[in-house]
């Protein structure tokens, strides 16, 4: 309304120099609009400062109420003072009564022409024995019997006829509910508000009372709140009449700029303010909440409130408004000797009479920039045009979509129009797990059960439509529940996990028993020859490899992801270390066995030492960067499968993971380069073969890793690193040791100083 009067002061083209003024009521109640309408009668006292407006205080029209019962009560009362009363929303049949109510005008369509709308649906689709449930005040009554009106004349049986209302005992509403349930009628019209509908299909939901077709009035067929209440999909199906959308140019745009500072006094703008942002204003209430900093905007706020993409009632308020306007504006563009009154007079704009404001709403005939006409016949009436709506379920809400119109300003065999939308009225009812499908070469209000696709269920009869589970639950086999996901990892308890823990706790078992082998065997020569320093360093290192792909079973932690990966690293970069010292030992004691060579104090002990623990350092900064940058966590992917969530650690940074591997990669590839180069050397210095060997086991279980790695679903990817990390710590552990622990155990004769040295004379000892 406050829209509505701005646009209007704001337009040059109608009252100008003209500024209309405006005071809202916004109590609730019968006896607050009954002393609201006499307010407005006796005049409005202090509203009026400007000097320049009319001398007379009392209101030349009075817009509202949105209920009939309220109406009529003041109606009639404001009337005797020839005061025009528009209304938006009043739609009983009884307010066309001019003799009772002759200032009455609406900008909606009268409950005649809503009853015999539905007559002709409820005929078109052959339901001649129906039950009907009205409101038990005006509008209700009086709708049940202008419907039962129509319903002789187009043959309509009416099985029962109950009212109640929403402050009624108990003991009324299960009554009705039990009329329902015994009646054989399985269409029901209600005639009732969204309070009373709520009511009931809330009850009827509670005692399981389903497979019925509900015809609804436009007082509740359109109710966005039904959506949040209880019961609501006993509704979904429904059909009603509701009066046509409409676009009002600017009115967002208006309704987003709104503020508090407008509406200081208003305690409704501040309870709105405080719920949309969750914020407590200056003298609220509310003080658990913080405070609004006072740069909150509904610019960037999609609500309700700020929805105009279904104006229905909202533009019947706009079309009031621009009504008494367009009144006004004849009234005030008179020419005296042309004008209605006595003689040819117009009214005195100083003193302008209500009753000739009503002179000139009898007259009203504009077209809104919608391109609606407007104006009101005897009876004070808009011509009646109505959308067929049916109540679908779209993404879990209840949507009103539009399948059809009805004019009554067109000829009889005209005003009841059908689109193709689909809505089902004349198939048995689909159980809980199924929905509603369209049957091939069929009426329209005939369709098949077809059972919910897996992941989708509905558990009410008569679905329109599957509703999707939540993103962690799936559909149980009978489609009528969600159920939680199976979270599948990588187990202990598993069959491949006993197996991968097998051979885990064998490979470390098989390094203790090697490692305790060369202690025993310390002293002799094939261990010295071999650098016993770091193949107990190696030896060490792999048993931790071993132990480290235990990390990977298990249920992912926040702790075990960023261990598992980064132990794996550290452990890995140790052990090839410690293969690329043995390596470049090797290379450096054959140089000493050249003449005038003394290249092994360049590579001594303590230089071996420095070189292994150096290339695990770089492998540790490596690893801190990551955890402290973008550490692995665990993450529940639900993108592989649908049916169950994949419990894994997420990598955090590829790039972190990458350089891991790729560093381990750089290490074993400079050490099969140089173990290669070194295959050659005499026989005593063989181990270059045995490295060569292990590198490229190394090598390739790794380049295989990759893809598979890529393309393993789920907690198989688990078991690709597992098993890549075992075979490659077998393979250095069986090509490195196995031969010099065979000659050990079974050749002690081999493993003397003199046939390691063969035909070398001097006692060479790296």
């Amino acid at each position: 309304m406050i829209f509505a009067i701005n646009e209007i002061n704001k337009d040059s083209s109608i009252l100008p120099n003209v500024t209309l003024g405006w005071r809202i009521y916004d109590d609730c109640g019968t006896m607050d609009i009954l002393r609201a309408g006499l307010a407005l009668v006796s005049g409005v006292r202090h509203e009026i400062p400007d000097n320049n407006c009319t001398d007379r205080e009392t209101v030349q029209a009075i817009l509202g109420h949105s209920g009939s019962t309220p109406t009529i009560g003041f109606a009639q009362v404001v009337g005797r003072f020839n005061i025009p009363v528009i209304s938006h929303f009043a739609t009983c049949a009884c307010l066309t009564n001019r003799n009772m109510y002759p200032t009455f005008y609406r900008t909606i369509p009268s409950d005649y022409y809503q009853s015999r709308a539905v007559a002709k649906l409820i005929k078109h689709f052959g339901w001649t024995w129906i039950g009907v449930i009205a409101v038990n005040n005006y509008y209700g009554l009086n709708g049940v019997a202008s419907f039962a009106r129509s319903a002789r004349e187009y043959e309509i049986c009416i099985e029962y006829s109950e009212a109640f209302s929403s402050s009624d005992p108990p003991e009324r509403l299960q009554k009705i509910v039990e009329v329902i349930r015994q009646a054989t009628s399985r269409v029901i019209l209600a005639f009732m508000s969204h309070r009373e509908i709520k009511i009931l299909a809330a009850e009827l939901y509670r005692q399981n009372i389903t497979g019925l077709q509900w015809v609804g009035s436009d007082a509740w067929i359109t109710d966005y709140s039904l959506t949040d209440s209880e019961g609501h999909s006993i509704l979904i199906g429904s059909l009603g009449f509701v009066v046509t959308k409409t676009h009002i140019p600017g009115l967002e745009d208006h309704l987003r700029r709104l503020h508090p500072s407008q509406f200081p006094d208003s305690q409704f703008v501040k309870d709105f303010w405080e719920a949309v942002f969750d914020c407590s204003l200056i003298h609220s209430a509310n003080a658990d909440k913080r405070p609004c900093t006072g740069t909150e905007s509904l610019q960037n706020v999609d609500i309700d409130f700020t929805d105009v993409s279904e104006l229905r009632f909202v533009s019947n308020v706009y079309k009031s408004l621009y009504a008494v306007a367009h009144a006004l504006d004849d009234l005030f563009k008179c020419e005296e000797g042309m004008g209605p009154f006595h003689n040819g007079s117009c009214a005195d704009t100083t003193n302008i009479q209500p009753s000739q404001v009503l002179h000139y709403l009898d007259n009203v005939d504009f077209t809104t920039t919608e391109g609606q006409r407007v104006f009101f016949d005897s009876n004070g009436d808009l011509p009646a045009r109505y959308e067929l709506v049916n109540l679908q379920t779209t993404d879990t809400l209840m949507e009103a979509v539009t399948v059809g119109v009805y004019d009554a300003s067109l000829p009889e065999s005209q005003q009841f129009i059908m689109n193709n939308k689909s809505f089902s009225v004349c198939s048995k009812s689909c159980l809980p797990g199924t929905h509603k499908v369209l049957t091939k070469g069929r009426p329209i209000c005939c369709y098949d059960c077809i059972r919910c696709p897996a992941g989708e269920i509905t558990n009410t009869t008569d679905s329109i439509q599957c509703l999707k589970c939540p993103s962690e639950f799936w559909s149980n086999p009978h489609r009528v529940v969600c159920v939680p996901k199976v979270v599948e990892f990588l187990a202990y308890t598993e069959l491949l996990g006993y197996l991968l823990v097998l051979f885990s706790l064998m490979g470390w078992f098989l390094t203790i028993l090697i490692t305790l082998i060369y202690y025993c065997h310390k002293e002799t020569p094939l261990v010295r020859a071999n650098n016993s320093e770091l193949s107990f360093l190696l030896l060490f290192c792999l048993s931790l490899c071993f132990l480290c792909s235990l990390t990977f079973i298990g249920r992912p932690s926040e702790w075990s992801c960023m261990l598992r990966h980064t132990a794996f690293g550290i452990t890995f970069v140790l052990c090839i270390s410690c293969v690329l010292g043995k390596t470049i030992v090797v290379l450096m004691a054959f140089r000493a066995t050249l003449p005038g060579s003394n290249v092994m104090k360049w590579f001594g002990p303590l230089q071996q030492r420095l070189s292994v623990f150096g290339a695990a350092l770089i492998q540790v900064l490596i690893c801190i960067l990551w955890l402290t940058i973008n550490p692995p966590f665990p993450y529940k992917n639900m993108l592989y499968y649908k049916d169950r969530i994949i419990l894994e650690c997420n990598l955090g940074s590829p790039i972190g993971f990458w350089a891991v591997l790729g560093y381990i990669g750089l290490l074993a590839l400079l050490c099969f380069v140089l173990a290669f180069l070194a295959r050659k050397l005499p026989d005593n210095f063989n181990e270059a073969k045995f490295i060569t060997f292990s590198m490229l086991i190394f090598c390739a279980v790794w380049i295989t890793f990759i893809p598979a790695y890529v393309s393993s679903p789920g907690k198989f990817t688990v078991a690709v690193e597992i098993f890549a990390i075992l075979a490659s710590s077998y393979g250095l552990l069986f090509c490195i040791f196995m031969p010099k622990v065979f000659i050990i155990l079974f050749h002690p004769e081999k493993n003397t100083k003199k046939h390691i040295m063969g035909k070398t004379q001097n006692d060479i000892r790296y």
